[in-house]
Parts: structure tokens; C-alpha cells; sequence
């Protein structure tokens, strides 16, 4: 008897729906954003896209680019919604009140300006490090609009409740409304004056994509991906900005290893362990052409934090082999970056970097002046670097629980299979 053919999953076009919109999701509310001139509304519209794809896709099968049919729904509604906005203005014009420079006429044609850019992620980011919002209203912002995060992820990734990460976010759309802040790129001063915060906002969107906070996957292709291209923009739209330079070569060089980053289940793959022929040569070169740049544009001052974590990223990439690494560089120039960018984190890869040029009792004497830092207190990479150098040092039970430890602190599966791999092979 001729088996039935299998029906397909009911949670197949769920679970596209939940893909495609986690990578999508920047994309629709910048461009809906630039229609309706409101972030807030605009990820509503997105949301609206959502559910109307959870609606149509299990019923009518999911489209052939289902990023671009999320796009086109939520942008028919935020037109639906401008010309809802104009019939009201209309309205209100003949009963004597003149409100056409006020109401929003769709797309408004933005200054002649030369420097000028036509790009919505990059307008979004921004609107998002608009003054007017707090430094941790501006990075939760970001995060949730363009990274595509949760505010669960976010709590998690700052160590702060859920709750504050909501009010933040929901009283960041609310004042940016109520501000009537535009949706551009700005000029001049008032653009140089969110250069710092857009800078670790791509930082930051980056880091999620190369690392994730939580999930199956130790990837996110598609936010790295994002990141590196509005750093490139950036780069072109401000030539003479060291660290715009040095973010964009950074950025080059780290999204060069990428392919030798996790293996072919997707376990994560060590430094020291990776391929280096897998690494992305033309990236390497774009990402020391950068640094090249930023080296050339400095007026003084030294290098700044993005142009040194360019640096030691470049030092990495120098190296044909893990063997042939100058650790001792690496070490001074994580010595520099402590005294320009202070951090627990520098700290500690500081540790590791010295470690290796001068062996594992130093580094670990400096992790263990870290040990009772609270800003490292829930951090993994705290015991799992501990763990690291106790096994160098052989002291293997006690680097058993380190690894342990940090494996109950990961919210990614993946850092954490690997984490209780390295445990089980202490023995």
C-alpha cells in the first residue's frame, strides 16, 4: 500500500515568518519610516506586515521573497495612512485652518545637499541617537529597531530588568514623536555631535550578528551585514573622521573570518583552531586600506578606540598562522585602548593578550583582579578565559568548574555546547 505523502508542517510557514521578519524587520521600519516620519508608527506598520503574513502565508503558502512581500504590505499602509493624514488636512482646510505645511505628503524631497545620502538604515540610526534621548535610550532604540532584538535579549545583554528596557524604549518613540525630530541624516556639527553614538550603534549591531546574545545560532549574517555596509557609507559620507575609518576597518576585518568561525554544524570554531584560508582576503585588505585611511586623516591625539581595536584585529590578520601572532603588540595595544576606553572587558582581554605574550600565571593574575568586578559578575567569558588559562597551567579540575560556570551563564546554546565540551575534556 502506497504511503500518504506527508502534509507539510504547520509550523513551516510560522517559523519562515519568524526568520524572514527577524532579518527583515530593519529594512521595513527604516523605509516605512521615511513615508510616515515616526519610528514608533512605523514599527507598528511593520508589526501590521507581521500579522498579516501570519494570516495569508499558512493559508495561501509563503511567497517567493517573502522580505520584499512584508515590505510592500507595510508600505501600502503607511501610504493608506499618509493619505488618511492628507484627507484630514484637506478637511481641515476648508473649514479655514491651513495645515498643508504641517501635514506629511508621503515622500518629501530631502535638501540638494552634496552631502547628502539616500539611505534609510542610515537616516534610522540617526533619528534613533537624536540628543534628545538618554545614551541608554539611544543604544536600546537602536538595538530593538535595527538589531532586530528582543527586550529580553537586550535586559539580558546589559544586566538590567526587562521592565526598565521596555520604558526605555517605548519613552524613546514617545519623545522623538513629541520632538517632531526628523527622519535624516543631518549636517554639519549637529551630525558630528551623534557621530560617537552612531558609531557604537553600528558597533554594537555588529557585535550582535558576530557573537548573538541568544539563540541556536552563533551567527547573525544578515545584522554583520547591515553594519558593515552603513560603516562603509559612513565612511564615504565623513573622509576626514579617523574613527569612522577605523570602525569600517574593523568591521572589515572581524566579518573576514566569518566563514571559519563556526564549523559544519555550526559549532563555533576557536581562533586558534580556525582555518585562516577561509578567511576573507578581499575583507582583509578593505579592512587595512581603512586603517590606512584613519592613520592618515589623525590630526594628533593619538589613536582612538576604534581605530586601536582596528589595529589588533589587523594584527590578527597579519598573522598566517595562530603560532606566528605577535601577542606581545596586541598586549600594548590593549594597553592603550584601557587607558583611552577604560573597560572591565578591555580588562580582560587585555589578560588574555598578555597571557600569550608572556604566559598564563600573568594573565591570570589579572583576571583574577577582575573576579569580583560587577559589571562582570553575569558575564561568561569571564570564567570561560579563567578556565582557559587554568588548563594551560594544568590545573584541569579547577578549570572544569570555570567552564562549567560559564556555561550556565551563556544565553546561546551554541557558546554553551561548546563550553560543557571543553569541560567534559577536563576529565
Amino acid at each position: 500500500m502506497t504511503p500518504e505523502p506527508s502534509e507539510p508542517s504547520a509550523d513551516a510557514p510560522a517559523h519562515a515568518i519568524e526568520t524572514v521578519f527577524r532579518i527583515e524587520s530593519p529594512r521595513i521600519i527604516a523605509g516605512v519610516a521615511r513615508i510616515v516620519r515616526d519610528v514608533g508608527i512605523a514599527e507598528e506598520l511593520a508589526q501590521d506586515a507581521l500579522v498579516a503574513a501570519l494570516e495569508q502565508w499558512p493559508r495561501e503558502g509563503v511567497p517567493g521573497n517573502p522580505g520584499a512581500w512584508l515590505m510592500a504590505t507595510a508600505k501600502h499602509r503607511a501610504i493608506d495612512l499618509v493619505r488618511r493624514r492628507e484627507r484630514y488636512a484637506r478637511k481641515l482646510v476648508e473649514m479655514g485652518r491651513d495645515l498643508e505645511a504641517s501635514a506629511p505628503h508621503g515622500h518629501v524631497d530631502e535638501p540638494a545637499d552634496p552631502d547628502d545620502i539616500d539611505d534609510d538604515l542610515l537616516r534610522l540610526v540617526f533619528t534613533a541617537c537624536h540628543p534628545v534621548l538618554s545614551a541608554e535610550a539611544r543604544i536600546a532604540l537602536t538595538l530593538r529597531l535595527l538589531g532586530g532584538l528582543t527586550t529580553v535579549e537586550i535586559a539580558r545583554a546589559y544586566l538590567v530588568p526587562e521592565a526598565t528596557v521596555a520604558q526605555r524604549i517605548v519613552r524613546a518613540k514617545r519623545t522623538l514623536a513629541a520632538k517632531a525630530v526628523a527622519f535624516e541624516v543631518p549636517y554639519g556639527p549637529e551630525r558630528e555631535a551623534r557621530l560617537g553614538s552612531v558609531l557604537e550603534v553600528i558597533y554594537l549591531i555588529f557585535n550582535e550578528g558576530y557573537a548573538a546574545t541568544a539563540g541556536d545560532d552563533l551567527l547573525r549574517p544578515a545584522l554583520c551585514e547591515d553594519a558593515l555596509r552603513l560603516a562603509r557609507v559612513l565612511a564615504e559620507l565623513m573622509p576626514k573622521e579617523p574613527e569612522v575609518h577605523g570602525l569600517a576597518a574593523l568591521l572589515e576585518i572581524q566579518a573576514s573570518r566569518s566563514a571559519a568561525r563556526t564549523g559544519p554544524s555550526g559549532e563555533p570554531v576557536l581562533l586558534k583552531d580556525q582555518q585562516r584560508s577561509r578567511w576573507n582576503r578581499l575583507l582583509i585588505r578593505r579592512g587595512f586600506a581603512a586603517l590606512a585611511r584613519a592613520e592618515a586623516v589623525s590630526t594628533g591625539g593619538g589613536p582612538g578606540p576604534y581605530v586601536l581595536q582596528a589595529a589588533i584585529a589587523a594584527c590578527h590578520a597579519h598573522a598566517h598562522t595562530y603560532e606566528e601572532t605577535d601577542w606581545a603588540r596586541i598586549a600594548t595595544l590593549y594597553g592603550l585602548l584601557a587607558a583611552r576606553a577604560p573597560s572591565p572587558v578591555v580588562e580582560l582581554n587585555r589578560a588574555v593578550a598578555v597571557s600569550m605574550a608572556e604566559g598564563p600565571e600573568a594573565g591570570l593574575v589579572l583576571v583574577d583582579a577582575l573576579v569580583d568586578e560587577p559589571a562582570l559578575r553575569g558575564y561568561y567569558l569571564l570564567p570561560s578565559v579563567r578556565g582557559d588559562l587554568l588548563v594551560r597551567l594544568g590545573r584541569v579540575g579547577e578549570a572544569r568548574g570555570e567552564f562549567e560556570r560559564a556555561a550556565s551563564l551563556t544565553r546561546n546554546e551554541r557558546e554553551r555546547g561548546l563550553l560543557l565540551g571543553r569541560a567534559e575534556g577536563c576529565g
